[in-house]
């Protein structure tokens, strides 16, 4: 049986490829609370909203080095 996942739904895989890093590494994100905000579908279903997604990167965007506004991206 094929889940349907809406386009403005994305899985792990697809978060971590879009990020450029490893699905290990955004879920160590998800440990810290330093990633994206995510979805919690069932006990080990992971989904995010790519408009959280958006908001993440938004959130963390400098200017400098040593602006610190931002989350360090893991």
């Amino acid at each position: 049986m094929e889940t349907h996942i809406p386009e403005e739904i994305a899985l792990p895989k697809q978060v971590a490829a879009a990020l450029h890093m490893s699905e290990m590494a955004l879920a160590q994100t998800r440990y810290r609370g330093t990633g994206p905000r995510f979805i919690k579908a069932g006990p080990r279903r992971v989904l995010y909203r790519w408009s959280d997604v958006q908001e993440w990167l938004d959130q963390n965007t400098v200017q400098r080095t040593d602006d610190v506004r931002g989350a360090a991206i893991a």
